[in-house]
């Protein structure tokens, strides 16, 4: 039985020698590490004198030889500093270098092939041929293809365990087709043994019925996936540096380009925050400027004009399709977590270099990945689940649909250190904060900046420039700590300033000024944080009070402040459901109050502890 009909390729020059990704998984002792071993044993991309070594050591425990031992052996090497990466492996045929990225089969590492396989061209799945199927195999299978891998070989091995029979085999082939049918992915299949080596680098003279490629050139058939440099253009900013010898007042922003191309001269618009400059200069580390760079690599880039960008910006070109900017979103979500994800517990999502608080609000449906069976209006989304939802972020973020620019419309859940779940998104829904945001982007498109960058005043004034926000009920004391607060910083050397919100009411608001009424409130707090906005890129630390701030509030002042430090003191008794960083039950004793608010800045590294 022939499952794919490709011949080997004809070994490229050493000069055009290309390299691919490959996501390789498993159900847990199906054999996934022997494949490995054998792979790199058949190309001699072993260390020198390691097979020998490890034959030596087996024959010293009378213990069997296995292929597996051999990537224990590099692991081992690994611990003791040897650098080889226990997790990619690297060997090499006459037509390519592969790099093996190594996605463990027990459910609970399924965690892995979010993370690692991402950046896979294809996918090697390893099914027993004596245990068959397992939910472990349709939960990859699953997942590789949500990760857009569509290029899947999948390895029937330990034909030995069932005597090369061919019944068993196409049985497998069956019934796992079916299943990726339903998922409308295919797949080539190649019976294999690990153990043995038969279908690995050569063909089996044990299973005369299959006439098909080897696994290497199964593997050497595939396409290489090129490089998204027509798509259009993507960069996370993953840091930004700044260098002051010699008067080099450059902000050099870094990153690596995930699609598209960019230029020298080339309009760069920053997302979420809507600013742009041009492109000055394409710098790279000990070699000369470039005039351009490419999807897939780290770049540093330099700006006409200075502005203000901070790590988690998406960099898109000017006149090409935007990146969508929501606090809200529509998702295909895989959740690995030993408890369900619920709507009332806090997580962090991660999209590009960008991380933000997000909430589970509505599951829309869910679906067991190994049997496919979908479940509709869920409360939460239970352990191994793959669920259509809507998530919903503290802030809005910067992101692509996974259909438009898929490295950017992919995101991982993070609880408690941990990565629980990952998944694609689907679609950007509309949310509170749009019409504020949109103020906002025309703001920083038209912003003029003075001759004083941001992190000039941050050194002089060894701060960083900081909203607090003071709130609570009526009469409790809220001008009473944050004049204290002024007057404590202010001694200590501090550039801070107090501002109360009648302040704003009965000036720059004095147009809209309604007594008793709320009509107008989303606006009297967009100018309250434009005034702020001001005042925080002038360096200082902001201490703004106001009464009873909801936490819809709270996201539109965070949607136009364009600083990330905002923090929250909630004064008095009275409960809060806010997203809050310090809760003082009183303003009494007052020193004791102040001393926790700087305390809190301290913490955060807003002011440094002296």
């Amino acid at each position: 039985m022939q499952e794919t009909t490709a011949s080997t390729p004809q070994p490229t020059s050493p000069t055009s020698r290309e390299q691919m990704n490959i996501v390789i998984a498993g159900h847990v002792d199906h054999g996934k590490s022997t494949i490995i071993g054998r792979l790199l044993v058949d190309t001699h991309s072993l260390p020198e004198g390691k097979l020998e070594q490890v034959q030596e050591t087996c024959r010293r425990n009378a213990k069997p030889f296995e292929y597996a031992f051999l990537l224990d052996a590099l692991k081992d090497e690994q611990a003791q500093g040897i650098t080889i990466d226990s997790a990619r492996v690297f060997f090499k045929t006459p037509r390519r270098d592969y790099i093996i990225i190594d996605a463990p089969g027990h459910i609970e590492f399924l965690k892995n092939m979010v993370t690692g396989a991402s950046r896979a061209e294809a996918a090697l799945l390893v099914i027993d041929a004596e245990e068959g199927v397992r939910e472990n195999s349709r939960r990859h299978g699953y997942m590789i293809g949500m990760l857009g891998i569509s290029q899947i070989v999948v390895l029937v091995n330990k034909m030995d365990l069932v005597q090369w029979n061919q019944d068993v085999y196409e049985a497998i082939v069956a019934e796992y087709r079916r299943f990726l049918d339903d998922l409308g992915l295919r797949a080539d299949f190649l019976p294999v043994s690990g153990r043995t080596g038969d279908n690995v680098a050569s063909g089996s003279p044990r299973m005369p019925w299959y006439t098909g490629p080897t696994v290497l050139e199964a593997l050497d058939a595939l396409s290489k996936r090129p490089r998204p440099v027509d798509q259009p253009f993507r960069m996370p900013v993953q840091d930004v540096y700044k260098f002051t010898e010699h008067g080099d007042k450059r902000r050099i922003i870094v990153g690596t380009i995930e699609t598209g191309r960019v230029r020298v001269g080339d309009q760069v618009v920053f997302y979420p925050s809507g600013k742009s400059s041009t492109v000055h200069t394409i710098e790279a580390f000990n070699a000369p400027p470039q005039t351009e760079a490419v999807a897939g690599q780290a770049t540093a880039l330099t700006l006409e004009t200075q502005i203000y960008i901070a790590r988690g910006e998406i960099a898109t070109l000017a006149g090409q399709p935007p990146c969508r900017v929501s606090s809200r979103l529509e998702a295909n979500l895989f959740w690995m977590g030993r408890g369900p994800m619920t709507k009332d517990k806090p997580y962090l999502i991660r999209i590009g270099t960008a991380k933000e608080t997000v909430h589970l609000e509505e599951v829309l449906s869910t679906m067991d990945a190994a049997d496919l069976n979908t479940t509709h209006r869920k409360d939460a989304i239970e352990h191994h689940d793959v669920a259509e939802c809507v998530l919903q972020m503290r802030r809005g973020m910067a992101f692509d649909e996974v259909g438009q620019v898929a490295p950017t419309g992919r995101f991982v859940i993070v609880d408690d250190y941990e990565i629980r779940g990952g998944g694609i998104i689907r679609q950007a829904l509309s949310d509170e904060q749009r019409w504020v945001r949109d103020y906002v982007m025309q703001r920083n498109v038209r912003w003029q900046s003075g001759a004083i960058g941001r992190d000039d005043r941050a050194e002089r004034y060894s701060q960083r420039p900081t909203l607090v926000l003071v709130t609570g009920g009526r009469n409790v004391g809220k001008k009473r700590l944050a004049r204290a607060v002024e007057a404590r910083l202010f001694a200590d050397g501090r550039v801070v300033y107090f501002l109360g919100i009648g302040n704003v009411l009965y000036g720059v608001d004095a147009d809209i000024k309604t007594p008793g009424s709320d009509a107008n409130r989303p606006e009297h707090l967009r100018r309250l944080a434009e005034v702020a906005n001001v005042l925080l890129d002038a360096g200082m630390i902001l201490v703004v009070t106001a009464i009873g701030l909801r936490q819809e509030d709270l996201d539109l002042i965070r949607a136009a402040v364009d600083v990330p430090s905002v923090y929250v003191v909630w004064l008095g008794l009275e409960p809060t459901d806010i997203a809050h960083d310090l809760i003082l039950p009183s303003v009494e004793p007052v020193d004791d109050a102040v001393d926790q608010v700087k305390h809190l800045l301290q913490d955060k590294g807003v002011i440094f502890r002296l």
